[in-house]
């Protein structure tokens, strides 16, 4: 898929101000890792994340989205009354029904013919949402359009620990399978598109590929919808083992495809925007696309991963750091669960 008539006109985003550090979970674990004598400090040593953030209880991911998707709006260049699309497409959400992006978009005053549905697909969600609106975009069917996601990992991360503590039976390979879910963390974030005539940035979206081996849909499942509701208590196993191997295995064959058709090259890419699982992932994931490491830029040390939200909420920081300068060109490389890969590539 290419694109000539679609730019990022403007990102939001909204952080927690609840930190929670790797040291402070293990404190909670210390009764499994004192059992299964573990070595405490592992979880930030393995997974480089030195801390986290999670919204306060009883918040919705509509309340939080809805927060970025407002600043997206403001730092835009079109009015609101112009956005013919909102897309949620966080893993979290208020309820089953509704669609979580109907109470965004009345949140956010949005017109009445504006399409308006959620996107659900693991930590790929808004690279998704970003394709559906650019490509009715560049048909001329709207001139704008917004996705947002609302991501609220606490009530993961609570119900792992608690499931941790309650089992009279646990192995170090139950811990194991429970690890990724303690690096989840909560963030929100929002992605304005807008029609390239009527934007004043510039920030081309040029197009991208995906690619799917959903053969590896059980490594990473979970067992419920992650929402507000108390007498939920979402759990997730993965496989982290083989997600790292399997994942970049793909990420390969989606990277190689994207650079043919973009025309690029690795010399070429300026900067480069990853999903923020970990710092071994990291590392095995440029080895094995064979980028430079120095072109990426990180968040996972002190927002974890954030779900659909951590690519594009590192992008809107990179922004706001001055990371990205007039023309770069700009690789963003989503992965998720299922196992699906989507990557895009940016003309700043």
């Amino acid at each position: 898929m290419l694109y000539k008539n679609v730019c990022i006109d403007a990102l939001g985003y909204h952080l927690p101000e609840n930190v929670v550090t790797s040291d402070d979970l293990e404190r909670r674990l210390a009764p499994v890792y004192e059992k299964l004598k573990l070595p405490f400090g592992r979880l930030e040593l393995m997974s480089g994340i030195r801390e986290r953030r999670f919204f306060e209880k009883g918040v919705f991911p509509s309340a939080v989205a809805s927060i970025a998707g407002r600043r997206a709006l403001e730092r835009g260049s079109i009015d609101r009354g112009r956005i013919g699309c909102l897309i949620c497409a966080s893993v979290c959400r208020d309820f089953l029904e509704p669609a979580t992006a109907s109470i965004v978009h009345h949140n956010l005053n949005l017109p009445n013919r504006s399409h308006v549905f959620d996107i659900s697909n693991a930590c790929l969600g808004v690279l998704n949402g970003m394709v559906h609106v650019a490509n009715m975009i560049e048909l001329g069917q709207i001139e704008a359009g917004l996705i947002v996601s609302g991501e609220n990992g606490g009530p993961l991360v609570d119900s792992t620990i608690e499931s941790l503590l309650s089992r009279s039976d646990l192995t170090r390979s139950d811990v194991k399978r429970a690890f990724a879910s303690l690096t989840i963390a909560s963030a929100a974030v929002a992605v304005l598109l807008v029609r390239r005539d009527l934007s004043r940035s510039g920030h081309r979206l040029l197009g991208g590929v995906s690619y799917a081996e959903t053969q590896f849909n059980d490594l990473c499942r979970g067992n419920q919808d992650s929402g507000v509701n108390a007498e939920w208590s979402p759990l997730m196993s993965t496989d982290s083992e083989t997600m790292l191997v399997e994942g970049c295995k793909l990420a390969r064959k989606t990277w190689n495809v994207t650079r043919e058709e973009l025309g690029w090259s690795n010399e070429t890419v300026d900067r480069v925007f990853c999903h923020q699982v970990g710092q071994v992932h990291r590392k095995a994931l440029y080895e094995a696309l064979g980028l430079d490491l120095q072109k990426d830029f990180s968040t996972l040390e002190f927002l974890g991963n954030t779900g659909s939200a951590s690519l594009p909420v590192t992008l809107a920081i990179g922004e706001g750091q001055g990371v990205l300068k007039p023309e770069d060109k700009v690789a963003l490389l989503g992965i998720g669960s299922g196992l699906n890969c989507l990557m895009l590539g940016l003309e700043w």
